[in-house]
C-alpha cells in the first residue's frame, strides 16, 4: 500500500467513527466538566504553517463563494425551494447544492450522526483533503474541537465545524463563511498567527470558533487558527 492509499484509509477510518456516532456537529456550545489531564485532540494548524495564498480558480468554484457570501446575515440556507439545517453542515450542502453537488451524496439523509464528518467523507472520496499553501474560494474549511461534541468535558472532539472559503486576503488571512448560533457570517482564519487574535493594527487575523466556558480545561483552544483541522477542494 503507498502513502497516499495509507492516508485515504486512515481518512475513512476516522470518519467511519464520526459517521456512526449519535451526536452532532456545529453546536456553538457544550456541557464542561472538569477532568484531570486533558485528552486533546491535536489540530493540523502546523501543517498549514506556510499557508494561505488564494489559488486560481473555476467558474464554480467562484460561483460556490459568492453564494456562500450571498447567505450572510442571514439564518438558513434556502436553494431552489429547499431549506436546509439551520447549522454549518446545512449550510455548506445548500451552498453546493447550488451547484448541483449533494456532499451527503451516497451517505443519505442525517437522522444520526456528525453532518461534518459526512461531508468530509464525501470530500475524502470525490476530492482533496489537503492543508495549503494554495486555497480556492468555494473550498470547505474542516475545524476540530469547536465545542464538546461528546458531551466529556474535554477537547477530544474531531471535525466538529465546517465553512466555505470566500477569499484569502494579502496578509494570508483566509476568509471564510460558516453558519453557527448567531446565524450566517463571516469569519478570519490566519495559520502563520494561530495564536492571534488581532494584529498590533488591530486587524482580526483569527475569530472565536468556540466559546469560552469557566469549566475548561488547560489546553482548550478557542481561535480559528487554532482549531484548523484541513481543506477540501472538492469542484475544480
Amino acid at each position: 500500500m503507498n502513502s497516499e492509499d495509507c492516508k485515504h484509509s486512515l481518512a475513512i477510518g476516522v470518519v467511519a467513527f464520526l459517521v456512526s456516532g449519535v451526536l452532532y456537529g456545529c453546536a456553538a456550545t457544550g456541557r464542561q466538566s472538569a477532568h484531570d489531564g486533558p485528552n486533546v485532540i491535536p489540530t493540523m494548524g502546523t501543517r498549514g504553517a506556510q499557508c494561505c495564498a488564494m489559488a486560481k480558480a473555476v467558474p464554480r468554484q467562484k460561483a460556490l463563494a459568492k453564494t456562500a457570501v450571498r447567505f450572510v446575515g442571514k439564518s438558513r440556507v434556502v436553494i431552489d425551494g429547499r431549506s436546509y439545517n439551520p447549522d454549518c453542515s446545512g449550510f455548506v450542502r445548500g451552498v453546493y447544492a447550488s451547484q448541483r453537488v449533494d456532499l451527503f451524496g451516497g451517505l443519505g439523509e442525517l437522522n444520526e450522526g456528525n453532518g461534518v464528518g459526512r461531508i468530509y467523507t464525501h470530500v475524502v472520496e470525490h476530492g482533496k483533503i489537503h492543508y495549503g499553501p494554495t486555497v480556492h474560494p468555494g473550498d470547505l474549511v474542516f475545524f476540530h474541537n469547536t465545542w464538546d461534541f461528546n458531551r466529556d468535558g474535554l477537547p477530544n472532539d474531531p471535525l466538529t465545524h465546517v465553512g466555505v472559503v470566500e477569499k484569502v486576503e494579502p496578509d494570508g488571512t483566509v476568509l471564510f463563511v460558516s453558519s453557527l448560533s448567531s446565524g450566517i457570517k463571516r469569519y478570519r482564519m490566519n495559520l502563520q498567527h494561530p495564536e492571534m487574535y488581532k494584529a498590533p493594527d488591530g486587524r482580526v487575523l483569527n475569530n472565536f470558533l468556540r466559546r469560552k466556558q469557566s469549566g475548561d480545561v488547560p489546553g482548550t483552544r478557542y481561535l480559528a487558527g487554532q482549531l484548523f483541522a484541513a481543506f477540501g477542494t472538492l469542484t475544480r
